[in-house]
């Protein structure tokens, strides 16, 4: 099986350490795009220095990916307490699609390219792919936003932090399509962390959403119909073509 994916790999995405055609941009390209949404690749520069690391940044676009990701299925990882944080992130196949449009939006920050990862669960054997960036000061300051010793949290100022691009990739990760509605699974936070998710989503795009228990203790915010199209005038420019599924039941 991961011989086969492997060729797939390799086939559909022939991409090397001589060929970046399809991740570097045109840089004589004079259209208007948004800032950040087009940044070239940095795969297989050598390791980067302090200084040059230190003048890195995130634009607003890309840190509004970057919130709804890690809201999601994105973690920060800091090896140790003086090194700066990178990120990761993992999907399983069946949202390549997805998997690799974030990718292509982070490559700028990351020094090697995608891998497989191999699960075996409840005696079943699945492969996933990942990536994961560099170190970098601007992954550090997300660190410490939205995880407290060694934990992920919802920080204090969500609020601001909740744009509609965080919204739309936020339900690229966690949103799942339910009879009449949407359900964001936030299974790993606190009811208080939750309820704080559905206070914003209440007072800054008006929905009117609900908590609901997964298996009667996970905790989850439903969104129902009547709040849809309202929330798909919002997230529509930002969601995943693969991922329209999940905006209409």
């Amino acid at each position: 099986m991961l011989i086969i994916l492997l060729i797939l790999f390799v086939v559909i995405l022939p991409f090397d350490s001589m060929n970046l055609s399809i991740i570097y941009c045109d840089n004589n390209c004079s259209e208007v795009v948004v800032w950040g949404s087009n940044l070239s690749s940095t795969v297989k520069y050598p390791t980067f220095s302090k200084l040059i690391s230190s003048t890195i940044v995130l634009t607003p676009y890309i840190k509004g990916a970057l919130v709804g990701l890690i809201l999601g299925d994105m973690w920060i990882q800091k090896r140790k307490p003086t090194w700066n944080a990178r990120l990761g992130f993992e999907q399983s196949m069946i949202h390549f699609d997805y998997f690799w449009r974030v990718f292509i939006l982070l490559s700028h920050y990351c020094g090697s390219f995608p891998y497989f990862r191999h699960h075996v669960r409840k005696g079943i054997s699945s492969y996933d792919i990942a990536f994961q960036t560099r170190a970098l000061p601007c992954f550090t300051e997300l660190y410490h936003i939205f995880y407290f010793n060694g934990v992920k949290i919802i920080p204090s100022n969500i609020f601001e932090l909740l744009t509609p691009t965080a919204l739309a990739h936020w339900i690229c990760c966690d949103g799942s399509a339910k009879p009449g509605g949407l359900e964001l699974c936030t299974d790993s936070y606190t009811i208080p962390e939750v309820v704080l998710l559905i206070n914003v989503l209440i007072i800054k795009y008006r929905f009117d959403c609900t908590l609901r228990f997964h298996s009667g203790k996970y905790p989850r915010i439903y969104i129902p119909t009547k709040s849809m199209a309202i929330l798909r005038s919002i997230v529509l420019p930002y969601m995943d073509p693969s991922m329209l599924y999940k905006l209409y039941t």
